[in-house]
C-alpha cells in the first residue's frame, strides 16, 4: 500500500521567524539563541520558484515555511584559507571562492552565483580582509599576487 504524502506550506507573511541582515534568526521574542535550533534552521534552508524556505519531512508530511529575510538568506560563515579559498555557508555547504563573483553594496561584501546572492558574515569578512587592499578608493582581493577588483553595485 502506498501512503499519500501531505504538504504543509506556510507563506512568509505567516512565518513566526525571520533572518536579519547579519544572518541571525529572530522570532517575536527576539534573537533565537539556542544553537541546535539555529543549526536546524540553517541546515533546512532551501530555495524554489517561490523563494527561500525551511523544509523538513516528518513521517508522511512535508513542511515548507517561507521566511522573510532582511537582505539575503545565505551567508558565508567561514573561509578556509588554503591553496584555493573554500567558503562555508550557513547551510554548511562548501564552495570555492570565485573572485569574479564578488561585489560590495552598502559597506557589505557579497558573492553572486547564478542561483544565489550570498553575503559575507562579519567573521568571514575579517578573515578575508587580510587578502584585500584598497587602491585609489577601489577594493581588490589579492590572490596569488594578482589583484581582483571588487565592483560596487
Amino acid at each position: 500500500m502506498v501512503k499519500e504524502s501531505k504538504s504543509i506550506i506556510i507563506p512568509k507573511e505567516e512565518a513566526v521567524f525571520w533572518l536579519d541582515k547579519n544572518g541571525i534568526w529572530h522570532n517575536e521574542y527576539g534573537k533565537i539563541e539556542h544553537p541546535k535550533i539555529i543549526r536546524h534552521f540553517n541546515l533546512s534552508i532551501q530555495k524554489d520558484e517561490l523563494g527561500y524556505h525551511l523544509s523538513q519531512i516528518t513521517d508522511e508530511v512535508e513542511e515548507k515555511v517561507y521566511f522573510p529575510h532582511e537582505d539575503t538568506a545565505l551567508f558565508v560563515m567561514d573561509i578556509a584559507l588554503e591553496n584555493q579559498f573554500k567558503l562555508t555557508l550557513n547551510t554548511t555547504e562548501r564552495m570555492p571562492l570565485d573572485p569574479e563573483q564578488l561585489f560590495t553594496r552598502n559597506d557589505s561584501l557579497y558573492l553572486q552565483t547564478p542561483e544565489h546572492c550570498i553575503k559575507f558574515s562579519q567573521h568571514a569578512l575579517v578573515k578575508l580582509s587580510r587578502h584585500m587592499e584598497e587602491i585609489d578608493g577601489r577594493f581588490f582581493l589579492i590572490l596569488n599576487n594578482t589583484p581582483h577588483p571588487i565592483p560596487e553595485k
